[in-house]
């Protein structure tokens, strides 16, 4: 099954820069194979890291698959491999932190915005009728809608239609400070620096390493039964 997979990484790679052309699948059999081989490798495209020389991808591939002579043994390639990557996301990550911290010193200019003294920047986008903040020890359910600074949707309450219940010291830093500042019925907009939200580590592939996260949170009750 590796071997499987690996060689249909190559192909994926070889016809990567081919013209796309028309197939035939005239038996469920070739179906089955083409919708294998498209998952398998719609799956390794998305764990392919930046920059690397696709010639090279399929000299190693084709030598490991053909036991040819290596130039070097698992553990040296594994090294020098993980050494790549994390050389790549620390860079990107420094690019990122730098156009974060771009994007907030041009946001907090604008009217309406106000920045605490942790660097979390919001504005009131409508307020309720609600007397009453949440503690930081109290659990709230809100709608939100993340977003990064360009714009592209990594997580949605609202597009899945469903609100959600949490703690308020189960969530990044951002988001205990700022629920706090809010009532029942209000609607904030988030602008949370890194170093509040994940930082370096990223909970997923639709967020950078050090982002800044910007989130529209409205807040409908504080402590539910549900």
């Amino acid at each position: 099954m590796y071997k499987d997979k690996i060689l249909l990484f190559a192909l994926t790679l070889t016809v990567a820069s081919l013209p796309a052309q028309r197939i035939t699948l005239n038996t469920a059999q070739d179906s089955a194979s083409f919708a294998y081989g498209m998952l398998i490798g719609n799956s390794l495209k998305r764990q392919l890291p930046a920059g690397l020389n696709l010639n090279l991808v399929m000299k190693g591939l084709s030598d490991a698959i053909q036991e040819a002579e290596l130039p070097m043994d698992q553990q040296t390639a594994t090294d020098i491999f993980n050494r790549y990557t994390q050389e790549v996301q620390r860079r990107a990550g420094e690019e990122n932190k730098a156009a974060g911290m771009k994007f907030l010193e041009e946001n907090k200019k604008r009217p309406g915005v106000t920045t605490t003294a942790s660097g979390l920047q919001y504005e009131v986008l409508k307020r309720g009728d609600g007397k009453v903040s949440p503690k930081a020890t109290d659990r709230v359910k809100v709608h939100y809608h993340g977003t990064n600074i360009d714009g592209s949707v990594f997580d949605s309450s609202v597009e899945r239609g469903e609100p959600i219940t949490f703690g308020l010291n189960q969530v990044i830093a951002g988001w205990t400070e700022g629920l706090q500042l809010m009532h029942v019925g209000d609607k904030f907009k988030f602008y949370i620096p890194s170093e509040l939200a994940y930082g370096e580590r990223s909970p997923s592939p639709k967020i950078k390493p050090n982002s800044v996260l910007i989130f529209e949170v409205e807040l409908f009750e504080i402590n539910p039964d549900k």
